[in-house]
């Protein structure tokens, strides 16, 4: 038998027919095995982590999206406080102050002047 790769999830269609499997398991009164990973209460058990567990990421997964979700917003929040205060300072100082440079601005000297070209007949 080939090892297992635990580190993969299982596909969602292959657990739904693992738990069809446990419930039809469940009709069968007569089932009884010597292998103890087998055993009905092993599976009982088994499914009950199974099903904790997910509940568990489902719950740590909306909360990483509300989270997420938040730290968005508040970027944008930032971001956009930050391109009102460049506006303040470019109307307060001027386009081409040290003011207007030292946040992130380009000084209106700085620019290139657009150069004539030359038709070609």
């Amino acid at each position: 038998m080939p090892t297992q790769d635990t580190t993969r999830r299982l596909r969602p269609q292959l657990i739904s027919e693992d738990v069809s499997s446990w419930h039809g398991l469940q009709t069968i009164s007569t089932y009884n095995t010597t292998r103890a990973d087998a055993s009905a209460d092993k599976l009982q058990q088994a499914y009950q982590v199974m099903l904790s567990h997910q509940q568990a990421e489902n719950e740590k997964l909306a909360l990483y999206r509300a989270a997420a979700d938040a730290a968005r917003l508040a970027e944008w929040e930032f971001h956009n406080a930050v391109l009102a205060m460049k506006e303040v300072v470019r109307g307060q100082y001027g386009l081409d102050s040290d003011q207007a440079q030292a946040v992130g601005l380009k000084k209106k000297s700085e620019y290139k002047r657009p150069s004539r070209k030359k038709l070609v007949a």
